[in-house]
């Protein structure tokens, strides 16, 4: 009886090549899981931070009352820093200047919204198109709720959802803002880079 018919050299390599490379994918795959995991421990710990730090100031602001109130003073908040504008009239019978300031502020259209940075010339601007705009000094309740639920990000000037954390991190990730949590700490009080999330999210409508 004859013995079975040698394996072809070509086929044993294209065997060879083909354990190598799923051996290859198995280990990205478990190093990609590996790097998710760490990435969510430490989005988890960045977001347990913010809470403790946000508790804090609410200690501290309560304890400041009572200790104005227990003197008999009055107690006089720190000036917002941070406020969400809204425009509420359309653009007929518009003078160019209010509109080049509506443009600037990114309302070009009625109900849109964005976050800015209260300062002395903000202050000037809303002045200016107060008859066009509607604004208050939103809490971190509603930061986190317009951006979790109206927050849209402008990428490659495209409008898009903000549905995972990998979007804030691929545009924002250079200034250490990684995840949605970040991005609300870095609005709402308004950080260093305040500047580069706020352009980030496009106008809420």
């Amino acid at each position: 009886m004859s013995g079975a018919a040698p394996v072809p050299e070509t086929l044993l390599k294209k065997r060879q090549h083909q354990k190598k490379a799923a051996a290859a994918k198995a280990v990205d795959r478990a190093t990609l899981f590996k790097a998710r995991a760490q990435k969510r421990r430490s989005i988890f710990k960045r977001a347990e931070k913010y809470v403790r730090e946000y508790r804090t100031q609410e200690k501290q602001l309560v304890q400041l009352r009572r200790a104005a109130k227990a003197q008999g003073n009055l107690f006089v908040p720190a000036e917002p820093k941070l406020a969400f504008v809204i425009r509420i009239r359309g653009i007929n019978q518009i003078h160019p200047r209010v509109r080049k300031v509506l443009q600037l502020l990114r309302l070009r259209q009625i109900h849109n919204g964005v976050f800015v940075k209260l300062n002395k010339p903000m202050i000037n601007m809303l002045r200016l198109v107060q008859p066009y705009v509607a604004y208050g000094y939103p809490n971190l309740k509603s930061v986190r709720e317009l951006i979790y639920k109206r927050g849209f990000a402008k990428v490659n000037h495209q409008r898009l959802p903000i549905t995972d954390n990998a979007i804030v991190e691929k545009q924002l990730g250079k200034f250490n803002i990684i995840c949605v949590e970040d991005l609300i700490h870095e609005i709402y009080t308004v950080g260093p880079t305040s500047k580069q999330p706020n352009t980030f999210l496009g106008p809420s409508s």
